[in-house]
């Protein structure tokens, strides 16, 4: 958790194309300074489990807050430099990649 808010505060965090989709998907409108916003007040009840990334065998980090009334589904990978998140509504996203 301190990792993840530390490069939050930095200002390290990447979204893919896919999650910015995912993001705007989500019709709420939010932008990647508010998607930083859930990832730095994420605490620790909200972590749900961690998988590996099939594609690169990353391990991704899955939170589950609300935002705005509803429950979603955010991935978080940890990298050497950065942070890569994506967010989903929450449903059954458990084996897709970031």
């Amino acid at each position: 958790m301190a990792r993840i808010r530390e490069l939050t505060a930095q200002g390290k965090v990447r979204f893919t194309m896919k999650a910015l989709r995912e993001l705007a998907g989500l019709g709420m409108g939010l932008d990647e300074e508010d998607a930083c916003d859930v990832v730095a007040s994420l605490i620790a009840s909200e972590f749900d489990e961690r998988l590996r990334a099939a594609k690169t065998g990353e391990w991704m980090y899955v939170f589950k807050p609300e935002v705005g009334g509803v429950l979603v589904y955010v991935t978080v990978i940890l990298r050497a430099n950065c942070i890569v998140i994506s967010f989903h509504e929450e449903e059954d996203h458990r084996h897709e990649d970031t």
